[in-house]
């Protein structure tokens, strides 16, 4: 069963506060995105693996670590979770970066995928899909279905804030994936948005209504 990881870091949990307030302007907002990804990427890689190599200083020889090549790829369900993507190339830069896009279907309200662009060697990835909300969960399980149908072996789940019920339907879904987040909020509204949330990511990103 995947594990949910809720990361109680000062900093995160510093920003996050200010990219909740309704006054952070769009700017800040998504700087302040940027920076918790980031953050939230350090978080995420502390298991990586890591091999000895020799390594010489100016003073003389030492054993040291480098990581041991295993493959990332990032996974941003556009078009929030780009927000928080260049922050975590700023500290993985070698990770590729894959594209899944998806539409809110306005009979069914399902989400339905539109657009799918990944590496090619996503079978030997470890794959993080990015989404900033996770509420109901639909479009993260539709995404992480999507990267599973092409060939997907290792796939974790980062977002901003989640809601239980979001938390739920992807641990039924997908209960090999594993979900990181840097807040676990109250709920959903009727018209299911979290409480207390931030309101709608992709709008504050990038100044829409």
């Amino acid at each position: 069963m995947g594990k949910v990881y809720v990361f109680d870091h000062p900093l995160i949990q510093h920003k996050l506060t200010f990219i909740r307030d309704k006054r952070t302007g769009t700017k800040e907002f998504r700087e302040l995105v940027d920076e918790v990804g980031t953050l939230m990427a350090f978080e995420i890689t502390r298991d990586l693996p890591l091999q000895e190599v020799n390594v010489q200083t100016p003073v003389s020889e030492a054993n040291s670590k480098v990581l041991a090549g295993k493959k990332l790829g990032l996974i941003p369900i556009l078009r929030a979770g780009l927000g928080m993507t260049d922050g975590i190339l700023g500290l993985i830069p070698t990770a590729k970066v894959g594209h899944v896009g998806l539409y809110r279907d306005p009979e069914t309200l399902q989400p339905v995928e539109y657009y799918v662009k990944l590496p090619s060697d996503i079978e030997e990835r470890e794959l993080i899909v990015i989404d900033p909300m996770l509420a109901t969960g639909g479009s993260a399980n539709v995404a992480i279905e999507a990267l599973k149908k092409r060939g997907a072996k290792q796939i974790r789940l980062m977002c901003l804030i989640a809601a239980p019920e979001g938390v739920e339907a992807v641990k039924e879904e997908h209960p090999d994936v594993d979900i990181y987040l840097a807040a676990l909020d109250e709920k959903l509204n009727e018209k299911g948005y979290i409480i207390p949330g931030l309101g709608d990511a992709g709008d504050r990103l990038y100044g829409t209504k």
